[in-house]
């Protein structure tokens, strides 16, 4: 994956970094850390980012817009998955023979010597690693992380802290995950995806299987027993020689730390003791995700009480059922669900939230690949809403495939499903909620910025109800008496 072999050791052997795609949420992360930890860092998009003005006030040179001068004096350049080879930047890195990481790279120089959770999954990621970094804040550690997403509670998606703990989301996507050497992991979840880069639901298997492999013989893996791709890499590492400890979590029976779901307030039972779970995010796939990071953080050497307490204050990651706003007893949410599974997770968080009111949701496929593979499955989470809108597919890094459209997921569902215009959409969906109901948008493009457009809707539909009510009467003077 990188230009030079062997991987760098560690931060001394980086030199001057510089980022291309700095903006990112994963790139801005590794920048974070490194400019905490006192490495000269440099970085350039393609736009100017808000996060790009944060890294400039932290010491890092940014500039806008791709061109080889930027590389500047930089020993080492760091590029994301999204960035091609051809990119002018990476052309002069290549010309000039400076070492070339790939993000997670970076990412692996920057832990190198800290204990590492390393949080792995087809879904559930982001919003495990941000629980258990909250929850060795709460019990009163500060561990260094780096999280794919921003985490308002935590307001920064990155830090570098005092302790010896690293918390890191491990992307499984393009299997740079296998480049870090954690000493604990969490599996949330092993489905088939990302087939664009693995081609069969075998080799995503088979991956995980070696991203547990990287465990030393006392490291720690965590996996989630109610799920039976997480659970066989757990079982097939269980047999190796020198495995390192393997526990389970969730609901189901043999579980080592058990999940008892509830709504209004779950439970987890360790080791013969049992400690409250309040979740301000609900459903049970964030119940299961609260497990594995209560689990890492109290291995870690966080205080159980504390760390499970903590979770009552945790209020997300960004995009992961994120509120936006309501109107008239309308609420608007964001999820950045953009698998069949996810989806399904993210609208029964919402019934779950809407009580017996309405679920409405705007959904826009990610990716042509991933459209192609699910869309029948796609098309039955969707079919749990009372009302679906779809928009076109956000292609990502991707180039269109001849025949995939998201036609291939509203072909099965009601008349009308399909919504080219997201203008069009927004309005259909504004006109269908109700009070007490909920619109949800659904996808990891840019259907993001449709929340505020609905709510912009719904406001001006309210201001105009309002508007038009008649005036009520004046109450006549009581007649005097004569």
């Amino acid at each position: 994956m990188s230009a030079i072999e062997p991987l760098p050791a560690g931060l001394a052997e980086l030199g001057r970094v510089h980022f291309v795609g700095v903006g990112g949420v994963g790139m801005s992360a590794v920048a974070r850390v490194l400019l905490a930890r006192g490495v000269p860092v440099s970085g350039t998009d393609a736009k100017d980012l808000p996060v790009m003005a944060d890294l400039a006030g932290l010491g890092a040179r940014i500039a806008v817009g791709y061109a080889a001068v930027n590389v500047g004096d930089a020993d080492t350049v760091v590029r994301g998955s999204a960035i091609r080879p051809d990119n002018p930047e990476v052309v002069e890195a290549t010309a000039r023979g400076l070492r070339i990481l790939h993000r997670s790279e970076a990412l692996a120089a920057a832990m190198e010597g800290d204990r590492v959770i390393a949080v792995a999954g087809t879904h559930g990621k982001t919003t495990t690693t941000s629980m258990s970094t909250w929850m060795l804040r709460g019990a009163g550690l500060d561990p260094s992380f780096a999280i794919g997403a921003n985490v308002p509670a935590l307001g920064v998606n990155a830090a570098a802290g005092e302790t010896d703990v690293f918390v890191a989301e491990a992307d499984e996507s393009d299997a740079s995950f296998l480049n870090y050497r954690p000493s604990t992991e969490i599996i949330t979840n092993v489905e088939a995806d990302h087939l664009d880069h693995y081609g069969t639901a075998a080799a995503v298997h088979a991956a995980f299987d070696a991203f547990a492999a990287l465990l030393p013989p006392e490291g720690l893996l965590l996996a989630c027993a109610d799920d039976p791709g997480a659970r066989g890499v757990a079982e097939r590492l269980g047999k190796r020689e020198n495995a390192p400890r393997v526990l389970l979590y969730g609901t189901a029976a043999d579980a080592d730390v058990r999940v008892r779901f509830d709504p209004s307030g779950s439970e987890l039972m360790w080791a013969g003791r049992s400690y409250p779970l309040h979740l301000q995010v609900p459903g049970l796939h964030n119940a299961l995700n609260a497990a594995a990071a209560f689990a890492a953080a109290v291995d870690a050497g966080a205080d159980p009480e504390r760390a499970a307490e903590s979770m009552a204050d945790f209020s997300g990651a960004a995009r992961r059922f994120e509120f936006k706003g309501e109107v008239d007893g309308v609420r608007v949410f964001d999820d950045y669900a953009h698998h069949p599974t996810e989806v399904r997770a993210a609208l029964a968080a919402a019934r779950a939230v809407a009580g017996g009111h309405h679920v409405h949701v705007l959904f826009q496929p990610h990716l042509f690949s991933r459209t192609r593979e699910f869309a029948a499955e796609f098309a039955q989470a969707l079919a749990e809403a009372d009302t679906v809108r779809v928009m076109d597919i956000y292609p990502a890094r991707e180039d269109p495939i001849p025949g995939v459209t998201s036609e291939l997921v509203t072909a099965n569902l009601p008349s009308g499903a399909y919504a080219p215009s997201p203008a069009a959409a927004v309005a259909d969906l504004a006109d269908a909620a109700r009070s007490g109901d909920i619109i949800l948008t659904v996808g990891a493009g840019d259907v993001t910025f449709e929340g505020a457009a609905i709510l912009a809707v719904l406001g001006t539909r309210s201001a105009e109800a309002a508007s038009s009510e008649p005036l009520a009467p004046f109450a006549s003077e009581a007649p005097h008496d004569s």
